[in-house]
């Protein structure tokens, strides 16, 4: 009888001690939430970052679906498990201070990436990163695209009157990328001395559908036979809206290989479906945002700090920090070969 008893609580002593270290594994994870995954560059950072993850660190991921009261609750939740790491793709930036605020008060690592918060953000805490890009250089890079292939086709000038007709679909209110894509974009190209006269611009929050019930609208406004002002450049702060101001022209005949009928379009991102309208000579040209460097540089940073390493998380990997704390992943031109046309 005595042995029995022992026996079983030998039994209940290991049941007890495993379920103590299931708990304590169950808070060794990575906490990961995108602002939303429906938005196709976004999503495939997120699947990167799984894929160079997984196996190498537990994690959660979530879905913010575009709000912010979704995200802080599940940011709450992850430090409440005791997440290990943070990883945030803010859904607004405005809500920055307030994520690393919960951050530091649990002083939790926090890396950012992709919508890059204001300086005093990153200054307010130790254990903040942010991976991402600078908007400048993509700016500069579209910039290029247009200014080169306006040059080279001069049957783009539908007037003849040496100004390019444009408009922009400018991203989300507010986000310092779609001040600096737009802002920018115009300075670049009437100092590289083509004159713009900027028919309209709006905001499509970077959405496709958004932005194709625009352009619908500027088509019927400035494409219909009794218009004296023809949009001859359609300028995109991002492809998903790109992708949009396409389908609505080619809803019209246009940019379906006819060179009488085909509006210039451009892009940022280089996701797969425009690079494709590319190499159909739909679109003509995009900045590639790499989301799989941007994801690489994430999950680098996130496994050192997993450990432990918050001193130096860039601690044996390919990547450097600027002044700010933030690893700059570089962009790239894509684009139609440009031949001349008269």
């Amino acid at each position: 009888m005595g042995k029995k008893i022992l026996l079983l609580m030998i039994i209940l002593t290991s049941f007890i001690i495993a379920s103590c270290s299931d708990n304590k594994n169950n808070n060794n994870f990575i906490g990961i939430t995108v602002y939303r995954t429906d938005d196709p560059f976004a999503n495939s950072i997120k699947n990167n970052i799984e894929k160079f993850i997984s196996g190498r660190a537990r994690y959660i991921v979530n879905d913010s679906q575009n709000n912010q009261t979704t995200q802080n609750s599940q940011i709450d939740n992850y430090i409440s498990k005791g997440a290990k790491v943070l990883i945030v793709n803010l859904v607004d930036t405005q809500a920055a201070q307030d994520i690393v605020d919960k951050a530091k008060k649990s002083d939790t690592p926090i890396i950012l990436f992709n919508k890059a918060p204001d300086i005093s953000v990153m200054n307010s805490y130790d254990k903040v990163w942010y991976v991402g890009t600078l908007s400048e250089e993509a700016v500069n890079i579209q910039g290029k695209i247009i200014t080169d292939s306006w040059k080279s086709n001069p049957s783009w000038d539908k007037n003849g009157d040496g100004k390019i007709q444009c408009v922009i679909l400018e991203g989300e209110p507010g986000h310092a990328d779609t001040k600096i894509r737009t802002e920018n974009l115009i300075s670049f190209i009437e100092n590289s001395g083509i004159e713009l006269e900027i028919l309209d611009k709006k905001t499509a929050m970077w959405n496709r559908d958004r932005a194709k019930t625009i352009v619908d609208s500027w088509m019927s406004n400035h494409n219909n036979e009794d218009s004296d002002t023809k949009i001859e450049y359609i300028f995109s702060n991002n492809d998903e809206m790109a992708l949009g101001a396409l389908e609505s022209v080619q809803k019209l005949g246009y940019n379906k290989g006819e060179l009488d009928k085909f509006i210039p379009i451009v892009g940022i991102d280089a996701i797969n479906e425009t690079i494709k309208e590319i190499e159909n000579g739909n679109i003509v040209g995009t900045v590639l945002n790499d989301s799989v460097s941007q994801a690489k540089a994430v999950s680098d940073l996130a496994l050192n700090l997993f450990k432990g390493e918050t001193s130096n998380p860039i601690l044996g990997t390919a990547w450097t920090l600027d002044s700010t704390k933030s690893v700059r992943v570089h962009y790239k031109p894509i684009m139609i070969e440009i031949s001349s046309s008269n």
